[in-house]
């Protein structure tokens, strides 16, 4: 029995663990690298494995950095079924297919610029057809409902309350005479997220795999209720000047998130009945999916729905559908606009930050978790001018962030869920966190349940047979794409785009001409 960390060993995202039970061989979860462009690049590598070997999937949530890389998985020979939840897999068949658009578009783009420069085309990670012939292996389970996908190997999906149809999974590994229980944790939420139910728990396992986003940190809005005022507080103040509230908003679960708090503020008549445009085709989609499982919701959303007949048709809620649509948006004032990525790394929403951030009476909401590198980082860490798409944009905007709508659950929740385990056997294994926050959660966890942890390094392989003692299988080879090596999440592409910034701002500041050749030319030296 063995199992390999393949993703999310060092970063938020790419989650990918390969799991081995005898001669099956199994994935739990096949993510896409998000962030910084040395991480992204990570999507282009070859499989540290033969996708052809795998027998089936196994799939904790819908998020893209969770399934990103499955039509991958698909283009390059798995032809297995693919396990989720029946929400999840109905999430898949809208979530797969915007990606493989959002690859061809990217790709198409960046080949238009390559042509000029002479440089070779790009390929994209996997294109629409890769897409629906991964969608044709999607196999909808029900919760609570254990099921054996392959002989000696036992599945149960748990409400993990992060998303409409996330999971944590219980999996029982049988081999000979030995047997093993793995609890995947995917990603956790807090009690009294908005909609879903708060997650389950579980008692005693052999091996857990803890994620970790927040394993160093506190959300700061301690219930609903601030989460509720604080918005209410932020969209009102932003609107009384006339301005915009862009929040850049996850496409799944934040986006109706936001709908749902929205709807409880205008019934309470805490917020004007002004517009809110959904400007996301993809969440258009999701949020009908949310509205088709209301056996998912929790006490307080079935209650509301009950009230209103509907949580998302609203006539303050309006759902764009064309690009022109889209565009007219930059035009408006006093509305709220939600758009996706929610970390501003693509999407409609860059096009709105281009065209309202220079705009004192602008404010800019985030309602997530914001990796380091990206575009929300930057302008949540103060960044006074950005780039997007090629131009330079002052920052003159008010920036705001929200962490109580954070669908991963924060340092102490993610204790609060451990309280209930008496038993880990073997080891945690703390995953899907920067290695601040999984040095910081493994530390808890080893002072306040006594619990040994691991944080395995990516592509790393242990034997679970030969746990507790440490048994590392696995060494990088020549053909494995390493880790990049990040400085507090920064990479070159980082370093440059803000060296790019400094230097124009040079260049408009120095008067002197001898001044200004002399440092250009000694850069010029250190690249030549």
């Amino acid at each position: 029995m063995k199992i390999a960390f393949h993703g999310a060993a060092g970063s938020v995202t790419g989650s990918c663990y390969q799991v081995t039970c005898g001669s099956t061989q199994f994935l739990v979860d096949c993510g896409m690298f998000q962030g910084p462009k040395t991480l992204r690049e990570l999507n282009y590598a070859d499989f540290t494995f033969d996708p052809k070997s795998i027998s089936f999937m196994l799939v904790t949530h819908a998020h893209i950095d969770h399934t990103g890389m499955i039509p991958k998985l698909v283009k390059k020979g798995f032809t297995g079924p693919i396990y989720a939840l029946e929400p999840t897999t109905d999430l898949l068949r809208y979530m797969l297919p915007d990606s493989a658009k959002i690859q061809e578009s990217e790709v198409a783009q960046k080949n238009r610029r390559s042509e000029r420069k002479g440089v070779e085309a790009l390929q994209p990670i996997y294109t629409s057809e890769d897409a629906q012939a991964t969608l044709k292996l999607l196999r909808g389970q029900k919760e609570h409902v254990a099921f054996n996908p392959s002989p000696g190997i036992t599945v149960n999906f748990r409400n993990a309350g992060h998303i409409l149809g996330s999971t944590f999974l219980e999996i029982e590994l049988v081999e000979g005479s030995s047997r093993k229980k793995i609890v995947f944790s995917g990603d956790l939420g807090g009690k009294g997220h908005p909609i879903i139910k708060d997650p389950e728990t579980f008692s005693e396992c052999d091996v857990l795999l803890i994620e970790s986003t927040y394993g160093d940190r506190l959300h700061k809005e301690d219930t609903a209720e601030d989460r509720l005022q604080k918005v209410g507080r932020v969209a009102r103040e932003t609107l009384k000047t006339g301005g915009n509230l862009l929040i850049p908003s996850f496409a799944l679960e934040r986006t109706q998130d936001l709908l749902y708090d929205l709807l409880i503020l205008m019934d309470r008549g805490e917020l004007p009945r002004t517009k809110v445009f959904v400007d996301s085709p993809l969440a258009s989609e999701t949020t009908k999916i949310f509205a088709k499982y209301p056996e998912y919701y929790d006490e307080e959303a079935s209650a509301l729905l009950k009230k209103q007949g509907n949580l998302f048709d609203h006539p303050a809620f309006n759902f764009t559908k064309s690009v022109d649509e889209s565009i007219a948006l930059n035009q408006a004032r006093s509305t709220i606009i939600l758009s996706s990525s929610g970390m501003c790394d693509a999407g409609r929403i860059k096009h709105h930050l281009k065209h309202q951030l220079w705009k004192k009476e602008t404010t800019v909401l985030f309602v997530g978790f914001q990796a380091e590198g990206t575009l929300g980082r930057m302008l949540l860490e103060g960044a006074k001018t950005v780039r997007i798409h090629g131009e330079e944009v002052k920052v003159e905007a008010r920036i705001e962030s929200i962490s109580g709508y954070s669908g991963h659950a924060d340092q102490k929740e993610l204790m609060d869920w451990l309280s209930s385990v008496k038993v880990v056997r073997d080891c945690v294994f703390v995953v899907h966190g920067e290695d601040s926050g999984r040095a910081e959660l493994a530390r808890l966890i080893t002072e306040k349940k006594q619990f040994r942890t691991e944080i395995p390094k990516l592509h790393e392989e242990f034997d679970l047979l030969a746990l507790p003692a440490k048994s590392m299988l696995t060494t990088l080879t020549e053909k494995i794409m390493p880790a990049p090596a990040l400085v507090d999440g920064i990479d070159s592409f980082n370093v440059y785009a803000q060296l790019t910034l400094k230097l124009a701002d040079f260049m408009r500041r120095t008067g002197s001409e001898d001044q200004r050749r002399k440092i250009l030319e000694q850069a010029m030296k250190l690249v030549s």
